[in-house]
């Protein structure tokens, strides 16, 4: 019963336990691996009389509230702050799936009975800083901007490595698709200045080629005014000979 289970409290806190069984009834949402694996006393736990609270303690660092909901009668009991702490972690194993949790999903993974209920937990998640985000209350759902992360066990190191690994692939194609837009940067630059030198080159011969066409019409037009005239007033040669002769020939007739 619940004094038995208080005994066994007792006797593995005297057996080390004291800081992750203080984690689990403390306030906030702190990582309990560093109480459950590298604590040679608290693993001996897991073959023992005290088997539920090592138990326990690993629901809380790395389960959810429906974990707990599964196995309740071989665990020890939870007040109720232990367990809206248990449903902030379990918001978080769902915020690391997707950022938009329907309200459905929530009430349903985390128990709880109504809405009112569920944005209470929310917000008092928010106080604590395990998550940040919003409350769509029209579309009924909560979007997380931001949670905290929970604690990784062994074996999901192989698929963290895996992930890193497929991330690191993905840097480097991104990487090559920039080394490939600078060249073709480079290259188009190097075809533009190219353009703009040729361009320029031809201005210059036009603008020579111009100097040198009205420095020509320049000198044409500059001898002797007078003497220009003079040339326009007198008709050609052959012309006063002939108009002459016309006038005689009809004084003639």
């Amino acid at each position: 019963g619940r004094r038995g289970f208080q005994v066994a409290v007792g006797r593995s806190l005297s057996q080390g336990t004291t800081r992750p069984w203080a984690q689990i009834r403390g306030p906030g949402a702190a990582s309990l691996r560093e109480g459950v694996e590298p604590r040679v006393r608290i693993e001996k736990l897991a073959d023992s009389d005290f088997a539920s609270t090592f138990r326990l303690l690993t629901v809380f660092a790395y389960g959810t509230y429906a974990d707990y909901l599964a196995e309740a009668r071989n665990l020890p009991p939870l007040t109720e702050a232990q367990k809206n702490k248990l449903r902030h972690l379990s918001v978080v194993t769902l915020a690391a799936k997707v950022k938009c949790i329907p309200y459905a999903v929530l009430l349903e993974a985390l128990a709880l009975r109504n809405v009112r209920q569920l944005e209470d937990l929310v917000i008092e998640a928010v106080y604590a800083d395990v998550l940040r985000g919003s409350l769509d209350q029209r579309n009924q759902r909560l979007e997380v901007d931001y949670s905290i992360g929970r604690d990784i066990q062994r074996q999901d190191l192989s698929a963290i490595a895996q992930t890193l690994q497929e991330w690191c692939v993905g840097c480097e194609v991104v990487l090559s698709g920039i080394e490939e837009q600078v060249s073709r940067a480079n290259l188009h630059k190097e075809q533009q200045l190219g353009l703009k030198q040729q361009i320029e080159s031809e201005v210059a011969n036009l603008k020579k080629t111009i100097k040198v066409t009205t420095a020509a019409a320049a000198a044409a037009t500059s001898q002797d005014p007078e003497q220009h005239l003079t040339e326009l007033r007198e008709p050609a040669p052959g012309t006063n000979q002939r108009q002459p002769s016309k006038k005689a020939s009809k004084g003639k007739g």
